[in-house]
């Protein structure tokens, strides 16, 4: 058992840290509100400190879950930044979802310290933090993932370590372009079965067993078709991740003509008050 620090505490990193305690580790949290870090130490029985330094000091490992490069930065780096607050020999392990540079960026800064850094986004939304089952894409240098692999366990299903710094958040974009496909294949087959007339959830039960199925099919089309979009993935969210893949793309030279096109059907629903509607929401500017 490790005594760990968790940054950050939105809608997957609240639950994923509470995982944490009930397996046996010593537990902080820091929140840039403050607040929201003294009611999940009041509801986990940790601790809560100020500043993402203190809540790093003392701490082997160190877990965070922001919201992108900037946010990321701000916690890691600077006088009150986690960095500032660690041993030579601890590992930092970052569960945003960002660009692959900035992790290598704080992976070149960490190691100039003497400490490990282990990107690592997630897959499994909400449901998957609350519980435990969390897909974990990791990347870095493999002696700090093996330190790490045992913490990250208390909420993940499954985690790989896929190569140097910034492998994990290569991972996740190829993860958010397949997912893009899917959720505009989805919808758009959903609004064809209404228009031709059919029950949608029927024809669900019936393609879903086939080689049409897929996770979003099973776990979006009840409130696709119910017209119902506030839980889940936000759109906006999904925008920034989806603008991560693109830049990534001009980069490396990988042609992405299905997830612009989706990124900007994004754009529309946006435009349609959906910032924080669930992606799934691309329905919506299908059906108005």
């Amino acid at each position: 058992m490790a005594k760990v620090s968790f940054l950050g505490l939105g809608v997957m990193g609240y639950p994923m840290a509470g995982h944490l305690a009930p397996k046996g580790h010593e537990v902080t949290v820091y929140n840039r509100t403050s607040s929201k870090a003294e009611a999940w130490a009041e509801q986990h029985g940790g601790k809560a400190a100020p500043t993402p330094r203190e809540a790093a000091e003392g701490s082997e490992f160190v877990m965070c879950c922001v919201g992108n490069d900037n946010d990321l930065r701000s916690v890691v780096l600077g006088e009150e930044g986690a960095l500032a607050g660690m041993a030579s020999g601890t590992v930092f392990v970052d569960h945003t979802t960002a660009s692959a540079n900035v992790a290598r960026e704080l992976h070149a800064a960490a190691g100039a310290r003497g400490i490990g850094f282990v990107d690592a986004p997630v897959s499994g939304g909400q449901a998957g933090a609350e519980n435990g089952v969390l897909t974990v894409m990791c990347g870095g240098d493999e002696a700090n993932y093996d330190r790490a692999a045992p913490v990250i366990d208390a909420y993940a299903r499954m985690q790989r370590l896929l190569g140097g710094p910034g492998a994990g958040q290569l991972t996740k974009m190829v993860n958010q372009i397949c997912i893009a496909g899917l959720v505009q294949g989805l919808a758009e087959g959903l609004n064809f079965a209404v228009k031709a007339g059919l029950d949608g959830a029927a024809v669900i039960d019936v393609i879903s067993k086939g080689a049409a199925g897929s996770w979003q099919m099973e776990n979006r089309y009840k409130t696709m078709l119910a017209d119902e979009y506030d839980h889940g993935f936000a759109v906006e969210w999904m925008r920034k991740d989806l603008r991560i893949c693109l830049e990534e793309a001009q980069k490396n030279k990988a042609r992405l003509p299905v997830t612009a096109l989706i990124d900007q059907f994004y754009g529309e629903v946006q435009d349609m008050g959906g910032n924080r509607w669930d992606t799934s929401s691309l329905m919506k500017r299908l059906t108005g």
